[in-house]
């Protein structure tokens, strides 16, 4: 109790403050007075100054990082070449910034006092992050009581004259609820830009969803990142510590909420160099899964001569990715009718278990009978096939009657058309 009281005392004394007093601060935010602010000077000792508007004020925090500082594996600058590396990319991608400058990208998340998009669940901290220069400069936007989000939104769209979004889930979640609360207040503040959008999460997901247990961007941080958080509280408290902060306003309750905002939003940027580094150095990736999810990313979006070229790397290797990688590559060759190539990469992949005996025999049966046009050797294949399926089956339990009767009906068709007339 005795710190809480104590920062009640000090509440009290910058209410009754007398105005003349609160000239330094006039001059730095305009309509704003020190009396308005509670524990002003203790907000500026954090680097935070409060925005005027409307009667009303919020308080900003900017924090600059030079180029060198190392946020988990990556230095910031890393980004200067990402960006290089994608003007000249050799293929398109939906995370290529091909066409942006570098300013252009707007990093940003925010913290809420909840999870769904209700009218009572506010935004009470919008982080964003720019490469100016020589340097990242980070803003956060604070709403130090719910009744200020006129002044908030003003100052935040004063202050965003970017083009494109990079973001952690935003689609889904951080941009959408802004618009919630902006549409609250649009007659009053300015209209919000129409943004270009990376939602890093959808990447994360593609390329990791089988080795993390957890997307959560501390697992990526932790995992994949290198990132080591040290004192940070976790953001599933920034909801209770804004509660906290709103019935005794002293920075000393918030400030660790403000810390962990700036953390994801470095995040985000090492996050886009880590995850750009894997599509434009596919072919050099030591992780199988990496490298396999990678090329199927790019075969995705359409980049197949790319894709083709990660898959060859991918299934020189030994790992069980390689089978994966060979039988997506013989497909992107039977889709460009290279039907020779394809089925060497089937007869391989006929001696790597049961399974690919059952997928690689099917397809060499299909091809031999409609490509090769070998009916001997299109049975024989299919045989193989049915045998590996029904060694699946029994061991699964799980043979379904429709299946074996699909199964039968190739054999006998080619069975017929070996024995007809002619053949």
């Amino acid at each position: 109790m005795k710190p809480k009281l104590s920062q009640w005392k000090e509440l009290l004394a910058a209410r009754h403050q007398p105005k003349a007093a609160a000239g330094e601060l006039e001059a730095e935010a305009g309509e704003c007075r020190a009396a308005d602010v509670p524990f002003a000077e203790q907000w500026r000792q954090c680097g935070v100054v409060p925005h005027s508007f409307a009667g009303d004020y919020c308080l900003v925090r900017e924090t600059v990082y030079p180029l060198d500082h190392e946020h988990g594996r990556y230095r910031l600058g890393a980004f200067y070449e990402v960006h290089r590396r994608w003007q000249e990319a050799p293929f398109s991608h939906p995370l290529s910034c091909r066409g942006f400058a570098v300013g252009d990208l707007f990093f940003f998340d925010t913290e809420t006092m909840g999870l769904s998009s209700g009218a009572g669940n506010v935004m009470f901290l919008l982080g964003h992050a720019r490469f100016a220069g020589d340097c990242v400069i980070v803003r956060q936007h604070f709403l130090p009581h719910p009744g200020a989000e006129v002044a908030l939104y003003q100052s935040f769209l004063s202050d965003v004259n970017y083009t494109t979004l990079v973001t952690y889930n935003g689609k889904a979640f951080d941009w959408p609820r802004l618009k919630t609360r902006h549409a609250l207040v649009r007659d009053m503040v300015p209209k919000l830009p129409a943004f270009g959008h990376f939602d890093l999460y959808h990447a994360a997901r593609r390329l990791w969803k089988g080795r993390l247990d957890s997307l959560r961007l501390a697992e990526v941080e932790r995992h994949i990142l290198g990132v080591k958080r040290n004192d940070d509280v976790p953001g599933f408290l920034a909801p209770m510590m804004y509660q906290a902060f709103l019935q005794t306003p002293h920075p000393d309750r918030i400030m660790p909420v403000l810390r962990h905002n700036e953390q994801d939003v470095l995040s985000l940027i090492v996050l886009y160099i880590h995850l750009s580094i894997q599509l434009l150095d596919a072919n050099q990736l030591t992780d199988p899964g990496e490298q396999l999810a990678a090329a199927r990313w790019l075969e995705t979006v359409g980049e197949t001569a790319a894709a083709r070229g990660v898959y060859e790397q991918a299934g020189a290797g030994q790992a069980k990715e390689a089978h994966m990688a060979k039988w997506q590559l013989s497909l992107l060759y039977r889709k460009e009718k290279r039907y020779d190539e394809a089925a060497a990469l089937w007869r391989d992949l006929l001696e790597c278990g049961v399974y690919w005996k059952m997928k690689a025999g099917l397809e060499l049966a299909k091809a031999y009978e409609h490509y090769f046009r070998d009916l001997d050797e299109a049975h024989r294949y299919a045989a193989a096939a049915y045998e590996a399926w029904r060694s699946l089956a029994r061991a699964s339990r799980q043979a379904a009657d429709g299946e074996e009767r699909e199964w039968r009906k190739r054999l006998e068709r080619l069975m017929r058309k070996k024995n007809r007339p002619g053949k």
